[in-house]
């Protein structure tokens, strides 16, 4: 059986090696639909300046807080928060539900169209960017050969693929790809396709050159059911915070481009107009985060339950253990602050960051400079 595994690893690894240059091709497919779209708006509303007779506009947007109706309220929003009264320019945005590039030129000759930007609400316009389906298509084919690659390191191994750090970024890799596929389907995000698919990239190089380990069988600790329950779920948790994170940082950016253009500012990031405006990510990320934590929640319990089978207790302040509960407090704390204590705005997206980090810190530093009774499993 030997040889079959070794070559069924094999394959595994050539696998993700072409999964990995089918999502460098599709990184690069969506940086393309970044620029081309943001020239194209440009275009436009240049176009809409000449036909008005007015001087083109010195920056490609709408100023912030021009769709505030009657009572402050702020239209286009994803949920029913954004309806109420929210001064603050970093969560402010253009109203209702703004025209994509391709759509916006028939709005822009109507004389209100030009400048806008992303729909809030994120949902599919009958555009046709050919550059973003491309990037989608190869991002569809890579997730086929990573899952690929995911399988044959299953059979070679004969279990469950992630019993150390190589499997497990190999597999979160994937998971967080076909997390944004899977929301694709209902919701337009498009725009964090360059920073999902760079997460995966970075996933899989980081996998195959510091991290790589043939296949083998695991220690008997960790020949358990349980491996497969607390890891999967971590695994997809991970996937989720990963979303997250792309999408405050993304608020932190449109956040400052907001302010900047309401301060009289040029905008100088015009790509960032194919990207909904600071509320509406925050809402978005706030949800997702919501169930992630719900996940990581269980990721804490179930590992609990399955420390006391392996070593005889449940929490021996291990630190994988504390580190593990350190991402759930900074996470209770982003929920918890944003719900009661009223924090919007960058400071929800740092806290979601900051989370975010937490979580590379434990996969990364804590298993590989800090010993404990996971370091034998390499998580």
């Amino acid at each position: 059986m030997f040889p079959i595994n070794e070559t069924m690893g094999q394959y595994s690894e050539l696998f993700m090696l072409l999964a990995a240059g089918t999502y460098t091709v599709a990184f690069i497919a969506f940086a393309w639909d970044l620029a081309k779209s943001s020239k194209a708006l440009r275009a436009v509303d240049l176009k809409a300046a000449a036909a008005a007779g007015v001087p083109a506009p010195a920056t490609a947007e709408v100023p912030v807080g021009a769709g505030v109706g009657a009572g402050g309220a702020i239209d286009g929003s994803s949920d029913g928060r954004a309806s109420v009264d929210r001064t603050d320019s970093d969560v402010s945005g253009p109203a209702g539900r703004a025209e994509r590039p391709s759509s916006s030129t028939g709005a822009a000759s109507k004389g209100g169209g030009a400048g806008q930007t992303a729909d809030g609400d994120m949902r599919y316009a009958a555009e046709r960017r050919v550059p973003a389906r491309v990037a989608v298509a190869l991002t569809i084919l890579g997730a086929a050969i990573h899952a690929a690659g995911v399988v044959t390191r299953a059979i070679g191994s004969g279990r469950v693929p992630w019993g150390n750090m190589y499997e497990f970024l190999t597999t979160g890799a994937f998971v967080a790809v076909a997390v944004f596929l899977l929301v694709l389907i209902r919701r337009d995000l498009r725009f964090l396709g360059t920073f999902v698919i760079g997460l995966a990239i970075i996933m899989l190089v980081a996998a195959s050159i510091a991290f790589w380990t043939p296949v083998g069988h695991l220690v008997p600790a960790l020949q358990s059911y349980w491996l497969i329950i607390h890891v999967s779920i971590a695994v997809m948790s991970s996937a989720l915070f990963t979303l997250t994170f792309a999408m405050s940082a993304l608020q932190l950016v449109q956040a400052h481009r907001q302010k900047t253009i309401a301060a009289g500012g040029a905008d100088k990031l015009g790509f960032m107009r194919l990207v909904p405006n600071a509320l509406s990510l925050e809402n978005l990320s706030y949800r997702i985060n919501a169930i992630a934590f719900v996940g990581w929640t269980f990721t804490l319990m179930f590992g609990a339950i399955w420390a006391e089978k392996a070593w005889g207790r449940f929490w021996g302040w291990d630190t994988k253990e504390v580190w593990t509960f350190v991402i759930w407090v900074v996470y209770a704390g982003y929920l918890h602050a944003r719900a009661t204590r009223g924090w919007t705005g960058t400071r929800a997206a740092w806290l979601s960051i900051v989370g975010y980090l937490c979580v590379v810190f434990n996969f990364t530093i804590v298993n590989q400079f800090f010993n404990g009774l996971h370091s034998y499993s390499g998580l």
